[in-house]
Parts: C-alpha cells; structure tokens; sequence
C-alpha cells in the first residue's frame, strides 16, 4: 500500500477498544438478523409443507415475490415460457433456493436503508452482489470439501462476512472513506490498514456486532477469522470455507467494491491457508474440488445477475 499522509483525524492514534465497542453498538440494529422471516423459514423446514402454503407467504412480501419471479424467468433456468404464478416459480426454485432468497431479501434491504445517511457514492450494489456471491460459494465448499449438509448457517456465514464494512460507513464514515481512497497488494494488507487507522479490523467490527445481534457464536467466530482462519478457536473449517468463498468470488470479477486491490490469479486460492485447511496439501483433493466448484464458479456471474 502506498505511503499516503494521514487525514487530520487519524494521524495521532487509533481508537481504543472501548471506543470501538461504543461507536459499533450505536449502529443501528437489523430486526432481520434476529428474525429472518421467520415464519417462512420454519414452514420451509417442514418436510410437510406444499408449495401452495410456501407462495401464501411469499405473497405478504412484494420485495421477495418479485425476486423469485425475476430469479425464476431468468435466462439461468431456462424455462420454455415465463411464469407468473408464484406456486410454479416455488416448484420451479425449490426449497433451497426459495430459503435463501428469503434469508437475503431483508437483510440487504434493511442494510440499505440504514446506510442512507452513510457516506455518499459508496459501492452498496457491489458488496451485496460479492455478498451473495460468497455465501453460494461457502455453501458449495463446505458441501464438497467435507460433504457437510446444506444449511443456513454455511450461506449465512458467507452472506455477512463483509459486515463489519457496512457497520464501519456507520460508525467509521471518516476512516472508510480515505481507506477507499487507497490500494492494497491484497485483501490481508487493507485489513491490516484497517486496524491500524481504527484499532479493529472490519473482520473483528462485523463479528462484534453478530454478537450483539445474538447470532450463533460459529457465523460470528467465521466472520471474525476469515481473513486468517487458523487462528479461529473451534471453527477453522467455516471460516475457511468462508476465505476460499470470497478469493473465488473476486477471481469471478465479483469484487466488494470498497477495496482496491490486484485481481485474483488463476489458483491463487490454493495458496490460502483456508485452502489448506479445507484440503491438506494432497493434489488428489485438489483436483477433485476443483471439478465439484468448476459448475457454482461458472455460473455464479449469471445467478447473481438474477437476484440483483
């Protein structure tokens, strides 16, 4: 990163961590965190639900109800004819789908309207895109890394690994802003930007703040060491899976937008400690989850084309 001077208000010291704690707990609480659309959610983990009682719900929600329509005519799908019936589009879609799209609709939603008052001209559009790119992509990893079932909680952990950033234009606007201004080698050196010009990385902002909101310890352990993952306490694979997530992402032109760094080289995230953790340092492995992650890369660009 290049020497640049300081700004007046960070030239003589970072924050302490008592101001830190301060100034993240007074961004303003997402209600989506702590209830998700619950009732839609519960009534997609019932084996016994029928698309007709999934679609009545959707309905309450225009927001979601023209996602899934868009998502569902999409060119991704390849349907024959459009469809305008929201029971089709749930057969159509099915349940995971529908699951995540119902876990990201308000949340991106609210974080907008929350960061209205924020800083002017930043990149919103592009960190919910690399948002929900990574979280696709943590699904997949942990899916075919350690052939862990598909749930929540992966999606969830790659969907607000970028949280802190939203939480830093709230309670940092001042620091984010000249952090934009700047470049970075890689996504490493701009954390370690971060915590020089404010004490915390957004890493550690975003995992303070799931706490706060009273998310599982796993998404907020995940959050907090995905930039270095050995260091994590119990959850080393989530959070590896989570760094692959985000190198993939950014390797398929999905980038944040709030940083400013090289591209990301063909193979580059074999040399990711997530990586290793995932899977060891045997080519065998390497080769085989390259083949189950080739179809999610390839097609993400065109998924996310849908839901935004």
């Amino acid at each position: 990163m290049p020497s640049v001077q300081l700004p007046d208000f960070a030239s003589s010291r970072v924050y302490s961590d008592e101001i830190v704690r301060r100034r993240v707990d007074a961004c303003p609480k997402l209600a989506s965190l702590e209830s998700i659309n619950r009732a839609l959610l519960e009534l997609l983990a019932s084996d016994r639900s029928m698309a007709s009682q999934i679609a009545s719900i959707i309905r309450r929600d225009p927001s979601l109800s023209a996602r899934l329509l868009r998502m569902v005519n999409s060119v991704y799908f390849g349907l024959a004819g459009p469809v305008h019936n929201l029971e089709e589009a749930v057969i159509v879609l099915g349940l995971r789908q529908i699951r995540e799209l119902a876990t990201t609709t308000p949340v991106l939603e609210e974080l907008e309207r929350i960061n209205h008052a924020g800083p002017k001209g930043l990149p919103w559009r592009e960190l919910w895109r690399h948002s929900i790119g990574t979280a696709i992509l943590t699904r997949e990893i942990l899916s075919s890394a350690h052939g862990q079932s598909d749930n929540d909680t992966h999606y969830l952990v790659g969907l607000l690994h970028n949280i802190g950033k939203v939480v830093m234009a709230s309670s940092f606007p001042e620091e984010l802003t000249w952090l934009m201004s700047q470049s970075a080698d890689d996504t490493a050196t701009f954390a370690a930007e971060e915590r020089r010009l404010i004490g915390w990385d957004h890493a550690r902002i975003g995992a303070h703040y799931l706490r706060r909101h009273n998310l599982p310890e796993e998404i907020a352990e995940a959050v907090e060491y995905h930039n270095a993952p050995g260091r994590a306490p119990e959850h080393q694979v989530l959070a590896a899976a989570a760094q692959v997530a985000d190198c993939l992402a950014r390797y398929c032109g999905i980038s944040s937008g709030f940083e400013t760094v090289p591209p990301v080289a063909k193979d580059g995230w074999q040399e990711l400690e997530g990586w290793r953790i995932l899977y060891g340092t045997d080519s065998a492995d390497f080769d085989d989850a390259h083949a189950a992650l080739a179809h999610a890369v390839r097609d993400l660009p065109d998924l996310l084309a849908t839901l935004l």
